[in-house]
């Protein structure tokens, strides 16, 4: 199965707060690391941090660099791998203009979130449309309280959240991104 369709964008621009404001939320040290080793571990090519904030956007370079060049490279060369995929973008439309290049399609968006909304696709759904077409998508993954409502609408698809048994919901992105990409990539095994 190719996985040269899917990739993810972490996005720090556009969401929300916990005031129900707009903002830009703060790159973290081990959402990078975490969602560049699952997106990576499950055959993804390109994750996008998507921040329109400059210091951040270094920040982010400084950090996969690390891993990249010198003694971090040697050091842990499986992170080194995880991070060659990381890709730095000011805005959602710079990481799916980059993502594009090597489509004839355009590039459609999948949107998630904590909270369920009516219609959503299930992942097993997601799962058998990427894996039957060659269709790219971009999966967008806020960050703070998540994306905004913009975001949703402009979508092309909007996915079921994560849902646990409990009456609490409130993973932490990488949590639910490794849940989900094992959901949509991971080899599927019958329970024994």
């Amino acid at each position: 199965m190719s996985c040269n369709n899917l990739a993810i964008a972490l996005v720090h621009y556009p969401v929300y707060n916990k005031h129900h404001e707009v903002v830009t939320s703060a790159l973290t040290n081990l959402d990078q690391h975490d969602i560049a080793r699952s997106s990576k571990t499950f055959g993804l090519d390109r994750f996008y941090i998507v921040t329109p904030s400059e210091e951040q956007r270094k920040l982010a370079e400084r950090i996969s660099g690390h891993w990249q060049l010198g003694w971090g490279s040697d050091y842990n060369p499986d992170r080194k791998q995880a991070l060659d995929i990381v890709r730095v973008t000011p805005s959602i439309a710079s990481a799916t203009e980059d993502f594009q290049s090597g489509f004839s399609k355009p590039v459609k968006l999948a949107v998630t979130g904590a909270a369920t909304r009516s219609g959503s696709t299930t992942l097993l759904t997601f799962r058998k449309l990427l894996q039957e077409s060659d269709q790219p998508y971009l999966l967008l993954l806020g960050t703070g309280w998540g994306l905004t409502e913009e975001c949703f609408k402009a979508a092309d698809i909007v996915l079921e959240p994560i849902s646990g048994n409990g009456n609490y919901n409130h993973l932490s992105v990488r949590s639910a991104a490794a849940i989900m990409l094992d959901r949509i990539r991971g080899i599927a095994r019958e329970d024994t």
